[in-house]
């Protein structure tokens, strides 16, 4: 499964790293890309995670998630 979401608040490269760290902690991640230009973070899973999963680990590094996904496929 993949989807991707807007996060806001990210300037640079830590801030990448930061989010992908957090992410990839997640049960079920298989990989993270940041598109830093456009604030999207694509997250490829091996089954549906849990939207409260995703924000956690958002907010765990220091940034906020979008209320909804930007876009998701199986």
């Amino acid at each position: 499964m993949t989807t991707t979401f807007r996060v806001a608040g990210m300037s640079c490269g830590h801030c990448v790293r930061f989010v992908t760290d957090e992410l990839e902690a997640v049960p079920g991640v298989e990989s993270v890309a940041v598109d830093l230009p456009t604030s999207t973070v694509t997250v490829v899973s091996d089954r549906v995670i849990e939207p409260a999963a995703i924000r956690a680990a958002v907010e765990a590094a220091g940034y906020e998630l979008a209320d909804r996904p930007v876009a998701a496929s199986t």
